[in-house]
């Protein structure tokens, strides 16, 4: 049997940094150490400008047999060996705190920086493990995806290429990564479109009188495309084109649709964290897919 590392203890700051550190790669969460500012230590100069062939700019994954802390994200492990080596320990003892990389573990972070994005994760994002930041709250799920900054105001996302710093294992228990959080790091390719057409008149003539001139009729078939958008709870994105998709197969033939009632349906889908942009391109596509 494998004795187990001895660690001898040099006095200095934070000594419980490695505690920690050999917890998490217990448990499969691998861990790296932070500077003061919450920042990883630098490349060592053999890493200098990736002259080691390994990771630059925590970019392109490739082998780097630095026995230092170094590449930020990619340096976190779970072998205990590594983490306890001398170059390591002496890292601990000069370290702030601990972070870890999530996709390392195969989880997702979603990082809410104010009460503001915290109310939205609650009305948005299905409950999961919660952990206290200093100014808002992790929120972790069980899977990886890309990570991404500024998703939304006050929200990132950390999992693959990316590091947290570990607050403590948090309350409640992890479920699986949502559609409502992976298409947020969705960047739609830039597409040349339409504006937002005010439909006050018919997209094709010839059809004869519209059936759907009755103004109740219109305005219950919008409050619940509305409904529908604002109840989503995950895949908003595709959500809001299946929404427009049936609102403008029913009324975009006709000339029912105005201004107004597209306002509508674009304010909706913005509140739950739509932009513009993705609002155009959903109407847009659902257009063309009606060939409107």
């Amino acid at each position: 049997m494998t004795q187990p590392t001895l660690i001898r203890r040099v006095p200095g700051r934070r000594p419980c940094l490695l505690d920690t550190a050999l917890m998490l790669a217990g448990r499969g969460i691998p861990p790296l150490p932070l500077r003061a500012g919450k920042v990883p230590f630098g490349n060592c100069p053999a890493c200098t400008a990736n002259a080691c062939g390994g990771r630059p700019n925590m970019k392109t994954p490739g082998p780097c047999q630095c026995p230092r802390p170094c590449h930020a994200w990619a340096a976190a492990t779970t072998d205990p060996h590594v983490l306890t080596s001398p170059t390591w320990v002496a890292a601990w003892h000069r370290a702030a705190a601990v972070a870890y990389h999530p996709g390392g573990a195969g989880l997702t972070v979603v990082d809410l920086d104010d009460a503001a994005a915290v109310a939205w994760a609650r009305e948005c994002l299905p409950a999961t493990r919660t952990v206290p930041t200093t100014r808002g709250e992790h929120w972790i799920y069980q899977g990886t995806m890309r990570s991404v900054n500024a998703v939304r105001p006050g929200v990132d996302i950390k999992s693959t290429m990316a590091y947290a710093r570990w607050l403590g294992p948090g309350t409640g228990s992890t479920v699986a990564l949502p559609d409502a959080a992976r298409v947020l790091a969705v960047t739609e390719p830039p597409t040349v479109h339409r504006a937002p057409q005010a439909l006050t008149a018919p997209l094709r003539r010839g059809r004869g009188e519209c059936p759907h001139r009755t103004p109740a009729y219109l305005d219950r078939g919008i409050a619940m495309a509305e409904q529908r958008i604002t109840e989503a709870r995950s895949a908003v994105h595709a959500t809001v084109y299946r929404t427009f998709l049936a609102v403008l197969s029913t009324h975009g033939r006709c000339g029912c649709l105005t201004e107004t009632h597209t306002a509508r349906l674009f304010t909706a889908a913005q509140a739950k964290g739509e932009s513009a942009r993705h609002c155009a391109d959903a109407w847009t596509n659902a257009l063309t897919t009606l060939g409107l």
